[in-house]
């Protein structure tokens, strides 16, 4: 979700100045002369009301683009992690959760997919996973932010073969201008954006005149379209997801949404496939695709476990208005 623009901010509280700095801690520091490590930690703010802590070991590096606010920090409990304007983006313990997520569902269930567009994406993550697809020869990454791709370039390493592989095409600019223009069509079209904040730099690429007249169009037949789609919690779906899912039903044939737990995004995350084409393998079928297509293991899905994600619980269910 590298392009993310939202409000996140990293606030004073208790004495921790807006860069996550313990003044007092700071102060005795230098007092005593001593290079004990500073006590610090990065606040994400979920909502008015909630907020959540990371404890750092250290702020590795930060910088700021035309767009946004970038950080790699390296926490105690998640590992390395990549922060835009106040909001974790993905960390090294458990980002394969998500980009396993988004990527191989739609890539497994297409029947042969050759050509990938990524929507955003501009840390590397998702390409790096479409990329392991065999069947897979070109991988167009398209994200507005030069310098977030720049930056996540140079300082994500588990990255630097998707970047420096021969199927990837990076493009930098505006998603929606960058398909409009486009002569060619894909059998893939991803969208790892920021959520649909009404307003927000995204918000205009989760419509359903932006799914019907310019992502559709550009799909080949059988071609599935995926997008990122938020927060799934039982007390969160109605921000996004419901939308996003019932938005995609009035362009679509077939959607399918499904769901996993990211421990660094402190919510069940959300994604929905769609397609004119259904959806209609079995785990078995779905294991056998894995083996047979992906370079390496799999860490998170299986067969069984991409057919259970489906199921919904109750109330998200019910919410969103899924058959």
């Amino acid at each position: 979700m590298v392009g993310a623009v939202q409000e996140g901010i990293v606030r004073e509280m208790n004495g921790f100045d807006t860069n996550g700095y313990d003044k007092a801690a700071a102060a005795k520091q230098q007092q005593k002369g001593d290079h004990e490590e500073i006590n610090k930690w990065f606040e994400e703010e979920i909502n008015d009301d909630l907020k959540f802590c990371f404890a750092l070991n250290s702020i590795l590096h930060q910088g700021t683009s035309k767009f946004q606010e970038i950080a790699l920090v390296d926490t105690k409990h998640f590992g390395k992690a990549l922060i835009i304007d106040g909001k974790m983006q993905s960390s090294e313990v458990d980002e394969f959760i998500y980009h396993e997520s988004l990527i191989h569902p739609p890539l497994l269930f297409h029947h042969n997919p050759k050509t990938v567009f990524i929507m955003g994406g501009g840390e590397g993550s998702a390409a790096r996973e479409a990329l392991r697809h065999r069947t897979v020869e070109s991988v167009v990454m398209c994200d507005i932010d030069e310098e977030v791709v720049g930056f996540c370039r140079a300082y994500l390493s588990v990255n630097r073969d998707a970047f420096a592989s021969d199927k990837l095409c990076l493009v930098i600019n505006d998603a929606r201008a960058e398909l409009e223009k486009s002569r060619e069509k894909f059998d893939v079209i991803v969208g790892d954006l920021a959520d649909p904040v009404e307003g927000g730099p995204c918000y205009q690429l989760y419509t359903k005149s932006f799914y019907e007249l310019v992502v559709k169009p550009k799909l080949h037949d059988r071609g599935i379209f995926v997008t990122q789609a938020g927060p799934a919690g039982v007390l969160t779906h109605k921000e996004v997801f419901s939308s996003i899912y019932n938005t995609l039903r009035h362009v679509f044939k077939h959607v399918k949404a499904y769901t996993a737990h990211v421990p660094s995004f402190a919510d069940t995350w959300g994604w929905v496939m769609a397609s004119d084409h259904p959806f209609t393998l079995t785990a078995q079928q779905i294991d056998e695709r894995i083996k047979d297509r992906i370079h390496g293991e799999l860490e998170y899905l299986s067969g069984d476990f991409l057919i259970s994600s489906t199921t919904l619980n109750k109330s998200v269910r019910l919410s969103s208005a899924v058959e």
